[in-house]
């Protein structure tokens, strides 16, 4: 009876630490694919999209060439010769090419245009939430989400790491990209996406925040209130 008991224990204890390697392994594995997780493929020339107020370079072929430089107006316009206003904002310089080479075909037999970005002026992106110093900045070269949050000081204690959120409006279509600066800092790179204008990047709170956010309404739920009545009385006495 003994005997079986004592091998019961040995078999049970054999069949746990069998486990236990197993999921070691696997933990192992999963370190490992994570750490060669290359970033996202940053976005070619092609596929970037023209705003106001970018710097374009225009140059019509054949003789007598036509070469200019345009900077996209308020109205995501730009003037070209012979033919007048062309829609640049919104749209990559093959579209814009695209157009100029359709109109000016009226005037120039076997007409060929190339359209250049020049100087970048309408890449800008926000930053905020649980950052150190949110605000909105140019982009001046290529930027992914780990260096635009490092180019604002870094989250604080309070920022989640696992749950930053990439906004991206393309039009009047509106996506958001999971980020997860944890894993980044550990080598998986899969969710350090490429920046482009117009992103907003969303920090938000983890869980030691919330509490203390929830904690500071039970404590001091007329705080927000008083608040905002001294800034009712500050403006009041500037008038």
């Amino acid at each position: 009876m003994r005997f079986d008991i004592a091998a019961g224990r040995a078999a049970r204890a054999k069949k746990w630490t069998t486990i236990l390697a197993l999921g070691l392994v696997q933990l192992a594995l999963i370190g490992c694919a994570t750490a060669t997780q290359p970033p996202p493929v940053r976005p070619t020339n092609a596929t970037y999209t023209v705003g106001s107020p970018d710097q374009l370079f225009v140059s019509i072929l054949p003789d007598p060439v036509i070469e200019r430089m345009a900077v996209v107006r308020p109205d995501g316009m730009i003037s070209i010769d012979l033919i007048g206003d062309v829609t640049a904002a919104g749209r990559t310089v093959e579209e814009i090419a695209k157009e100029i080479e359709g109109r000016v075909s009226r005037f120039k037999r076997d007409a060929r245009a190339t359209v250049s970005v020049i100087s970048s002026q309408s890449i800008a992106v926000t930053v905020f939430g649980e950052v150190r110093s949110p605000g909105t900045f140019p982009l001046t070269s290529e930027t992914r989400v780990s260096e635009a949050i490092g180019l604002r000081g870094g989250t604080t204690i309070f920022g989640s790491k696992h749950k930053v959120k990439l906004i991206r409006t393309n039009g009047e279509a509106t996506e958001v990209f999971i980020v997860d600066l944890a894993n980044i800092q550990n080598g998986d790179l899969s969710s350090n996406m490429m920046m482009r204008g117009g992103d907003m990047i969303v920090v938000p709170p983890n869980v030691l925040a919330k509490i203390g956010y929830g904690l500071q309404v039970l404590l001091f739920p007329f705080q927000q209130i008083l608040s905002a009545g001294t800034g009712l009385f500050t403006a009041a006495a500037l008038f």
